[in-house]
């Protein structure tokens, strides 16, 4: 005799659930795929070729075959006197850039903030304007205001009966030319990121300080600054990370890494030996270099974010 058994409506139910509850789990990754797609097809998957061609001498032509090397793409750039020019000027980079991208536009935002609110939007779009210039557009415009002979910079200098520096051509000038270039740009990014963050302070706390009597600088001491500690020390991480790449169009443009390669940093010297050497090998080692040396920095610095900042709540 064979039994016949009828599937309850609550076991149904339970099935039903635990196949909601399986899509439900697959969704989020079904929306995420194509951003994960995106970061392993431009990010991971080149950093990991990087690495593997980096053992590897080729120049790029796809009749020419691989070879494999070893460390000697290592041990050759690091026996290079422009690989420790090219390291020390990107130190110089990240110096030169942290005031004029961090510091002046935490001045600007604190002290634009009690600005009429028509005035303090128009200064800010006017310090905002240089960020929405295209790079190589920006270098083009700068290359013709400081030419030595006829650039309207150098001309306005001489009319004034100083002498005028030759801005791109001078070594010890052309690195701190770049720089403040850079700084420019970047200004009106840092400014919007630090006034934003100001005008999200409590207005309670500095009405409170001001009923105690606190000063403006007291204010800006005590409550500010240390509320702005975050935004700060994030904007200096960005800074020490990309400040160095940032630089590039300008570099590319201006000065060709000259000269004398004192305007040349890390990533214009990777792009060189890729792109003008085609030494592939030699690039794709300098950028692994790169890689684990900011990688280091970068852990550091989230570190500092992490024990440094403060919060209100």
């Amino acid at each position: 005799m064979t039994t016949i058994t009828a599937s309850t409506p609550s076991s149904a139910a339970t099935i039903k659930s635990h196949r909601q509850t399986r899509r439900r789990g697959y969704l989020p990754w079904l929306y995420l795929s194509p951003a994960i797609a995106t970061f392993v097809l431009w990010i991971y998957w080149p950093l990991i070729d990087a690495f593997r061609l980096s053992f590897y001498e080729w120049n790029m032509l796809a009749t020419s075959p691989a070879t494999f090397v070893g460390w000697t793409n290592y041990i050759n750039i690091f026996s290079l006197p422009k690989f420790w020019q090219a390291l020390r000027n990107t130190g110089i980079y990240v110096a030169g850039l942290l005031p004029i991208a961090v510091l002046l536009p935490l001045a600007i935002a604190i002290f634009t903030a009690d600005l009429p609110a028509r005035s303090r939007t128009i200064y800010r779009a006017m310090i905002f304007v240089p960020m929405i210039v295209a790079p190589v557009v920006a270098a083009v415009l700068w290359r013709w205001l400081l030419d030595p002979g006829h650039g309207m910079v150098s001309m306005t200098i001489r009319a004034m009966g100083i002498f005028a520096p030759r801005f791109l051509q001078d070594p010890k000038i052309a690195i701190w030319t770049i720089i403040v270039l850079t700084g420019w740009k970047l200004i009106g990014f840092s400014t919007l990121i630090l006034s934003a963050a100001n005008a999200n302070i409590n207005p309670s706390l500095i009405e409170a300080a001001r009923v105690d009597g606190a000063s403006r600088w007291d204010i800006i001491r005590d409550i500010r600054l240390p509320l702005l500690s975050s935004t700060v020390l994030f904007l200096v991480m960005m800074t020490i990370l990309l400040g160095a790449q940032w630089s590039f169009s300008y570099i590319n443009v201006l000065t060709g890494g000259g000269p004398l390669g004192a305007t040349t940093n890390i990533y214009y010297l990777l792009w060189d030996f890729g792109f003008s050497s085609l030494s592939v090998g030699w690039s794709s080692a300098a950028a692994v270099v790169l890689f684990i040396g900011f990688s280091v920095l970068a852990y550091l610095l989230f570190r500092l974010i992490d024990r440094f900042s403060f919060y209100d709540n």
